[in-house]
């Protein structure tokens, strides 16, 4: 167990607690098991990365890059270099646009940890880390993240997951930067001090930001824990102070940093289809029911989903709003009515169940209204350990088949290996590049801690589809 010790007659605030559990921790302390973890959740957030390469928001992400320009420091996956905030907003945006990456689930919390991928990478090419370096201060974004998450949760108080973010994001930003305690703890107090967003991003009407508002912080954060590297100070307090965040957001709560480790990402889990991780369970036991029974889309009279209160409310029509109203991507893959419908007609949900004209037809426009979305109370007692949901489907002609879940391919309880997440980043980047760069990047992956990060960040370089660019 890590010891926190404090300065002789000075009393350390919260961040400056939280920043020395950063300075102290090591690759050492990732255990065999989480190190495979981490390996596997980078891969498969790169194969989310490299599928995401045609987004429209992307583009214009791109656009703007190109247009303010930045000194070329950090690689952009794909191709060309930018100053190290702006890379860490388009690789977090590419990580983050299809909304297939990973996922941790709290009681009153739900984030995406490969979220903060984008900046630590930036981070860690711009200080020329090893692979090992690079690899803790990933574990560090995610354990705080997940941590706060757990003792933290912000969402019920109208409040956005990447509130959150921000600490981890400082903390993973700060450690691949090699920060001494007092400039990490005052990273972790700008970042947390400034960039606290509202919750209306998930709620009513989707729109671009859904899938953005993480990688705004990427950016923001990134030039905060840089200027703390230079000197700039923050309020140190920004935990527990008069009017800090559990003044006037979180509520109070207590975090022993001390006694952290680096094993959380083991509880993160993966997405086996490219819909919000909530939905997974019930798209999993859908597509079970047909697979068993034979039964086509056009058959379905209607869909019944009993499911946990955290499901019905934030995709099922529930306190954020109606989801049968689904007309772009954004509110596709929040939609679980549309999900389910989707599933049920083509077989599957990845991302060509999002392109536009697929969402408008007349098909899956009628059925998700015959969806049926409910909240159950024996479900959603067995959240966040469980993904328990009942799936009914009656069909026209009388025919009334059911299906219970716990869990689904990905959850921590059926976790994905190697050969699951390749064929998932094998599915998703093939369309972008070729099978020798594919190969590569698995192996480059699977040895990372003996590698150094700007490897990876050469081959990522090179997604695009021209072998000759492989050989240059």
């Amino acid at each position: 167990m890590l010891v926190l010790q404090e300065p002789e007659g000075k009393s350390m605030t919260e961040a400056e607690q939280l920043a020395s559990f950063v300075a102290r921790v090591s690759f050492e302390d990732i255990s065999g098991e989480a190190r495979e973890q981490l390996k596997l959740r980078l891969l498969d957030a790169i194969g989310c990365a490299v599928g995401a390469a045609e987004g429209e928001p992307v583009r214009c992400i791109r656009e703007q890059i190109n247009d303010f320009g930045g000194r070329a420091q950090c690689t952009l996956i794909g191709g060309g270099k930018t100053a190290p905030d702006r890379a860490a907003l388009y690789n977090s945006a590419l990580v983050r646009y299809l909304d297939f990456n990973d996922s941790y689930l709290a009681k009153g919390e739900t984030c995406h940890p490969s979220d903060n991928l984008g900046a630590v990478l930036a981070a860690a090419e711009y200080a020329d880390c090893g692979g090992r370096d690079f690899l803790t201060a990933l574990a560090v974004a995610y354990q705080v993240q997940c941590r706060l998450s757990d003792v933290a949760p912000v969402r019920s108080k109208g409040f956005d997951h990447t509130t959150q973010g921000s600490y981890a994001l400082a903390a993973g930003i700060s450690k691949a930067l090699g920060l001494e305690l007092e400039k990490t703890a005052n990273a972790i107090a700008i970042c947390g001090t400034a960039f606290n967003a509202l919750r209306v991003t998930r709620t009513g009407a989707l729109s671009h930001w859904k899938g953005l508002a993480y990688h705004n912080d990427a950016f923001c954060c990134t030039q905060a824990a840089f200027l703390a590297m230079r000197g700039i100070t923050g309020p140190l307090e920004v935990f527990e102070g008069n009017k800090g965040f559990k003044d006037s957001i979180a509520g109070g709560f207590e975090m022993d940093w001390a006694g952290e480790d680096l094993e959380r990402v083991r509880r993160t889990i993966l997405k086996k289809s490219n819909a919000e991780i909530h939905s997974q369970a019930a798209i999993e036991g859908a597509l079970e029911l047909q697979a068993l029974h034979g039964f086509r889309g056009e058959d379905i009279e209607s869909v019944h989903i009993a499911i946990f209160d955290v499901a019905y409310h934030i995709i099922g029509g529930g306190e954020e709003g109606d989801k049968t109203l689904v007309h772009t991507k954004e509110q596709a893959d929040h939609s679980l009515p549309y999900m389910v419908a989707v599933a049920l007609l083509d077989g599957q949900v990845l991302p060509p169940q999002y392109a536009p004209e697929r969402i408008k037809r007349d098909d899956v426009q009628a059925l998700l209204r015959r969806v049926i979305v409910r909240p159950d109370d024996s479900c959603s007692k067995r959240f966040p350990d469980e993904h328990a949901c009942k799936v009914t489907i009656h069909l026209k002609s009388g025919v009334t088949l059911a299906r219970e879940k716990s869990d689904y391919e990905g959850f921590h309880t059926r976790p994905m290996g190697w050969d699951a997440v390749i064929r998932k980043f094998d599915q998703l980047s093939k369309p972008h590049t070729t099978a020798e760069w594919r190969n590569r990047c698995i192996e480059m992956v699977r040895r990372l801690d003996s590698v150094p990060v700007r490897h990876l960040c050469r081959l990522l370089a090179k997604t695009l589809n021209q072998t000759e660019r492989l050989k240059s």
